[in-house]
């Protein structure tokens, strides 16, 4: 029973990967250099014109341009070497771009439950919105 279990489990887990598009390999690409404090990989990875909504905590602003280098450099130095609990990813997909919506809980020095959402044209990242969710925790 146990290895029918595990079998199942690894099925499932397969299943789910395979589904994946290209823009939801994209956020959890993102997700994974967010944890890392890896910068340069995150800003590079915006639009012309992008915008970045951020709901809650310390950081709570809307940011455009130079700005939204400057908060995830706020953000990468305040909570270093995190991990990224990520679940309940939904990606939408046309021919004029890509929504991924995620809730993910970064953990380090704190705990960071966050519901994300990213707008994706042209393999771009246009829009973004990082909503601080406590309910994720509880």
């Amino acid at each position: 029973m146990k290895t029918l279990l595990t079998a199942a489990a690894i099925a499932t887990s397969m299943v789910t990967a395979a589904h994946a598009g290209p823009a939801a390999d994209m956020a959890q690409a993102r997700i994974a250099s967010i944890a890392k404090g890896d910068t340069e990989t995150v800003a590079g990875a915006y639009g012309e014109g992008a915008t970045l909504h951020w709901i809650g905590g310390p950081l709570d602003g809307t940011y455009k341009g130079a700005e939204i280098k400057a908060v995830w450099d706020k953000f990468a130095k305040a909570q270093p070497n995190l991990t990224a609990d990520v679940m309940d990813v939904s990606e939408a997909m046309n021919p004029k771009g890509a929504t991924v919506t995620a809730n993910v809980v970064f953990s380090g020095k704190d705990e960071i439950p966050v519901r994300y959402v990213m707008l994706f044209r042209d393999g771009k990242l246009t829009d973004e919105i990082w909503q601080v969710d406590p309910a994720l925790v509880k």
